[in-house]
This record gives structure tokens, sequence and C-alpha cells, in this order.
């Protein structure tokens, strides 16, 4: 039975409203899969619609199964034989009945990205083609492309216009379409392009489908492609009865294809359309979602709502502006550190952050503080592709070792296969040498063009070791192994932003330690990798907005809010509406918070946008009677009573600096430092500690003010 006691005016309207077309605006934390279930068992329970008659579509299986669990706890077996399910499956129910009219097979093969890669593979290999040069990601993406605005590969050959390099992308799409006919294959876009295809070519086919169906429901609305809509159509033509879900402000994927004018224009396809917004929110506190709301305002491409809540005001949004990346980190530490020593979880507390690259130095000083985190459905920084190539390139400067080489010889694409590098190996193990020294001993002969070109490279390097700045040297790297050009050509903008932060992370450690040397530093990333690996089912969680994405937590640090970064200065650079777009990606991050919400930015030089730091629009656009501006020293900082060089709003002048320094450390002062542990200060100068800690680690120079080390006080 359907019990409505429970429900606020809104969501009791949102059920049992009789309007054929209906459009549920539904805040973050509004409580939208409960009305869209209570929708359901009221059509059922008080209408008398029989189950096989509602459709339901969600974008996700755990969803679908959520909602399946529920409506049987309302219903039992009444509720047994409503259709609930992903586009996408429904596509292969459709398919699986009346595929056979399109001259496929009942059981046609369903290929998943495996299958895809493997079917790009077999074409790299028929025409000679790198992976390295055209990415399966990048390829993938072409082909989808053209499947949606309906290109066949004879098409895209035609429209390439003799480009060499785009005549290649449509070859290995007509090879990719041929093949998956060859076992009767349909990949995910096949699944509703077929489908449409289905229905637009056999009208009786589509009557009996869209009869079948008399109440058609929708999820996640927002998010929708023109595809999936024009399914979604197709399947109304006959009962018309069209009840949709969403929130045009947390539309965050139309780089997927999603198209928020869908939602927002969904009253002019259907004229006779009944909005019902959902704006009572369930999670958040009312400063946190009037902060939101302020933001949000600024959109123009939206159904105007204002979220509120009756979990009372609760504390302001926080904001905090620090004077570098490194202090940023170190503040988000402090925080916690202080949260969980008061007894919150590390689970309840999440950063988040606008792209990937921006997790590196919140990695870094939560494994020198022995903070546990989990990068939720995301790469270790230190982990990803791109870093460890680099690091392997200076690891070959430093030691050749033969992981490196193999890791590197051949990237960017330098001719050089595995039959190749197995020889190389068996050369080396008989002759009791690195790969490396076989190569440049010229105990391998073939491939004699590609080695002697490598070999100079990293002799190059070598020579310039003693005499140039760790940054430059990873500068020359960058440029001459033809890593940097293979990425701009490769239009991988996010790989390039890992390159770009592990530069900064190279430029602020050669700061820090100014004695330091390429081995010390290699030293330095070995103990955080190592680290890094220490598992811990209570977790501080750390990821990127998009994945953040219809999750909460009690406590949310919103990272990196810089102008160039979040707005980013490629989504700017589209317009107003790649601004808006932004918007709404701050707007989601904003709501994922229940009681605490921090927004964190520093004033640091960024390589990635080349230029000093400005605080983001993002922050500004909140109405200030929400907001606590922290920049002004409060409270001292959990590290050491020295960090107010991070933390204060104003920069320290170099004199001051320096006094407060040597106030802070003097000789002869025991230290506990975040890696090296307990040493000792031999002598301080100019800013500069020089400190002698315990084997295997030696005498450091490091900057007296640097947060990572503080001196011990000893106890009466």
């Amino acid at each position: 039975m359907v019990i409505f006691n429970d429900l606020n005016e809104n969501q009791k309207k949102a059920v049992v409203d009789d309007s054929d077309h209906l459009r549920i605006i539904a805040g973050a934390g509004s409580g939208k899969t409960r009305v869209l279930t209570m929708r359901i068992a009221y059509l059922i329970e008080e209408k008398d619609v029989p189950p096989y008659q509602i459709l339901a579509i969600t974008f996700t299986n755990k969803a679908a199964n959520e909602m399946k669990s529920r409506i049987q706890e309302m219903l039992q077996e009444k509720g047994t034989g409503t259709w609930i399910s992903t586009i996408h499956s429904l596509c292969v129910r459709i398919l699986s009945e009346d595929i056979e009219a399109l001259g496929y097979p009942r059981n046609f093969t369903i290929c998943d990205s495996d299958d895809q890669k493997t079917i790009l593979k077999e074409a790299y290999k028929e025409y000679g083609l790198e992976k390295g040069t055209y990415p399966y990601g990048q390829m993938l993406d072409y082909i989808s492309a053209n499947k949606s605005e309906r290109v066949s590969p004879e098409q895209a050959r035609e429209l390439a216009h003799g480009d060499e390099q785009i005549v290649l992308k449509a070859k290995v799409y007509e090879y990719y379409v041929k093949r998956l006919a060859s076992v009767y294959g349909l990949d995910f876009d096949d699944l509703i392009l077929w489908v449409i295809r289905l229905f637009e070519e056999f009208p009786t086919i589509l009557t009996k489908w869209s009869r079948r169906f008399h109440y058609v429901l929708v999820d996640e609305f927002q998010d929708i492609d023109r595809d999936q809509y024009r399914l979604i159509r197709y399947l109304c033509k006959e009962h018309d009865h069209l009840y949709v879900v969403g929130d045009p402000d947390q539309t965050i994927y139309t780089w997927r294809g999603a198209d928020v004018n869908i939602i927002t224009n969904f009253d002019r396809d259907f004229p006779n359309t009944k909005t019902i917004i959902l704006d009572r929110n369930y999670r958040s506190t009312n400063n946190i979602l009037s902060g939101a709301n302020s933001l949000i305002a600024n959109n123009r491409m939206r159904v105007k709502k204002d979220l509120y809540s009756e979990n009372g005001d609760g504390d302001k949004i926080l904001h905090k502006s620090l004077e570098t990346e490194e202090g940023e980190a170190y503040y988000i530490a402090s925080e916690i550190l202080q949260m969980h020593q008061q007894g919150k979880k590390y689970n309840d507390i999440a950063v988040l952050y606008r792209s990937n690259y921006l997790s590196r130095t919140v990695e870094k000083v939560f494994v020198e503080n022995h903070i546990p985190y989990v990068i939720y459905g995301g790469i270790r920084f230190y982990e990803r592709a791109e870093v460890k190539d680099m690091l392997s390139y200076l690891r070959m400067i430093l030691t050749g070792d033969d992981l490196s080489f193999s890791r590197i010889v051949n990237v960017p694409k330098r001719g050089i296969g595995t039959t190749t590098l197995d020889r190389i190996r068996e050369i080396a193990f008989e002759s009791d040498m690195t790969m490396y020294e076989v190569v440049k001993s010229g105990l391998y002969s073939k491939n004699k063009a590609a080695f002697d070109n490598f070999v100079r490279m990293v002799e190059h390097w070598r020579s310039e070791l003693p005499n140039i700045a760790l940054d430059d040297l990873f500068q020359h790297v960058l440029d001459e192994s033809g890593y940097r050009e293979m990425l701009e050509k490769d239009k991988e903008t996010e790989r390039l932003e890992n390159i770009k932060a592990l530069l900064d992370d190279i430029e602020t450690y050669t700061k820090t330690y100014p004695d330091s040397d390429l081995n010390e530093y290699l030293q330095m990333i070995a103990l955080y990798t190592d680290k890094a690996t220490e598992k811990n089912s209570d977790s501080v969680n750390l990821l990127t907005i998009h994945s953040a994405k219809g999750l909460e937590f009690d406590t949310v640090f919103v990272i990196g809010l810089s102008e160039g970064i979040f707005p980013s200065e490629r989504t700017m650079a589209e317009g107003m509406k790649g601004l808006e777009e932004e918007r709404r990606l701050a707007y989601v991050a904003y709501t994922r918070a229940k009681k605490k919400l921090y927004l964190t930015e520093n004033r640091a030089f960024s390589y990635v946008v080349q230029s000093g730091k400005l605080p983001s629009r993002f922050i500004k656009e909140i109405d200030p009677q929400y907001v606590l501006d922290l920049n002004e020293p409060k409270k001292k900082s959990f590290f050491f009573e020295g960090a107010e060089e991070f933390t204060q709003k104003k920069p320290v002048s170099s004199d001051q600096a320096k006094a407060d320094s040597q106030a802070a450390l003097k000789k002869g002062d025991l230290v506990e430092h975040a890696v090296f542990k307990s040493g000792v200060v031999i002598s301080i100068e100019n800013n500069i500690a020089t400190i002698a800690f315990a084997y295997p680690y030696g005498v450091k120079k490091i900057m007296a003010t640097h947060p990572s080390i503080h001196k011990k006080v000893s106890k009466a």
C-alpha cells in the first residue's frame, strides 16, 4: 500500500498528479528516487495500471535495482512485472525480439569496451598504425561521433578531403563496422541507434512497442542525449504519458552528449506539460544550500528553483585562501586531522577537485601525515601512466635501469617492438649488462638509428645533470624526447595537465630542498609511492566532481578554486555555454556537503595557466552572507606554530619570514620531519635550515618555515 504521510507537499503532488506530461525538477538531495518509485506504486495501486504497462528508464543498473527493490517492498507480488531498466538494457530487450527484421539473429553479440579494443588492435595491425599515435579512446570517440551523426565509413572518407590521418581513421572505422557485422555484434552506441532504425524502418514494430507501454518514466532526464530522447519519444507515440525527473542545474555531462536544452525546453515539445519543483533538500544545511542557490542563479539556461532545508542554518561556507599549493594541502590536512581527533571518521570527509592533476599535492601531504585516503574511481597521481613515464625518463638519466628503459625507450614511438626488447633483455642477461648498456655498446645491431638517437639524448641529459636545475632538466627531457609533442598532437589535455603538475612538484621540491639532487628527488617519490600502497577501510575520499555526482559527505573540501583552473580555461573558451556548465559543476560540488563545506584556493604560479592564480568567480558569486572568510589567522595550525606562512591572507616579506623562521628554529633544536623523521638543526642561514637526520637520510637543507617540519617540544 502507498503511504503518503511522510511526503512533503510537492513530493505528494509529483506522485499523484494525473497530467499526461509531467516534468519534475528535482533539486539535489530532494528525494527524487523515492518520488519516482512511489509514482510507480501509485499507478499500480491507486490507478490500477498493470505493472507490465509501466516502463521506468534509469541510467545505472544500481538505480534500477534500487527501484525494483523498493517497489517489491511496497507492493510485494503486485509490483512484479514493471519494466525498470537502463536504456541500454531496454534496447537489448527490444532487439532480442525484433532485430531479425534488420537481418541479425536474435542471439546477436554485445561488444563491450574490451571487445572494441580487440577489433582496433586488429585494424591497427592491418594498416600499420601505432596505439601511441592513434589512442584507442580517441579512435572510439571518432567512430562514435560518426555513428551519432549518421556518417557512414564511405562518407567519413569523403569528408577527410585527402587528409592522410583522417583517411586512416576512416579506414579503421570501416574495418571496425565490418568486423562487428562479421560476428553479428553491436556496441553500446549501436544498441540505441539500431532500435531507432528499427522503429523508423518498420512502423508496425514501433506500434507494437509504443502500445506495450502506457506510462513511460525517465530518471536523470538532464543527462540524456538527442538519440536517447528520440527513442523515448517513439516509445510514447501511442499513449503519450511521459513523466521525467531531473535537474538542469546538475547537467555536467555535455561532453558525453547530454543536452541541457532537452529538459529546459521540455514544455515546448509538450505544450501541456505540468512542472513540479522539488526544492526541499533533505541532505544539507541552509547556509550551504543558500550559497549554492546564489551561485547557480547566475546561469541563464535553467528552470528557476531555490533549495531549502529544515536541517537548520548550520555552519557558514568556509573560504580559505593560501599562498601556495602546498600550503593549501597542509591547511586541508590540518583541518582533517583535527576533525579526526574530535571523533569524525575519515570516510565522512571528501576532497573534490575539477581535474585529476590537482590531487598531487594533497596526496603527498596526506602520505606525509599518515592520513589514509582513497582515490574514488581514479588512479593515484604518481601511478598515472604519463607521470610514471616522465619519472622513468629521469631514472634513465640517473641509473639507466632495465625497468625504466623498457618503459620509455619506445614512448613516443621509435619503431622498437616487444620482440626487439625481448632479444635485448636476453643479451643483457648473458652479458651481465643493463639493457641500456647493450644498446649503448652496440651489441644489438638492429634498429641502430633509433637506438643511437635514444642513447645520444640520454647521454646529453647526463652531461647536463651537474650544471642544471632539476625543473630545467625536466623541461629539456619533456621537449627533446618528443613526449610533450606526442601529447599535444593527440590533444591529451588532462595528461598534459598531469605532466605540468609533476613539473610544479619538482620546482616546489627544489625550492624546499635547495641543496638536493635528482637522486634525492627520486628517492623521495619512492617513499611517497611506497607509503601510498597502504590500505585502510576508514579513508578520506579524493575524487573529481564528475565522480562525486550522486554522492554525499558530512564534510566536503572543494579545492583548486582559481580562475583558469575552476572554471577551467579550456571550457571558458567555449563562451557562455561552457561557463554555465562549469558553474553547474561547482553547484554539484557544493551540494555534496551535508554539514560543512570548505572552499580553498591558492595564489601560487601555475604551469597549467602560466600565471599567478586569482580566486575563482565561483567563490565571488556566492552571496557573502553565507560565507565565513578565514583569511585572517584565527587559530594555530595543527602542524606547528610557524604555519602562518601558508595560512595568512597577505604574503610575508622575506625579512619577516627569515625572522620568524629563526625565532622558530635555532641551532641545536631537535626537530621532526614528516618523511625524514627525527633530526637536529646544525645551522640556520637565510631561512634555510641544515639538519642532520638519522641513516639513511643524512644531512638535508630545508626551508626553515616548511610545514613538514616542526620543533620537538621538550617535556619538563
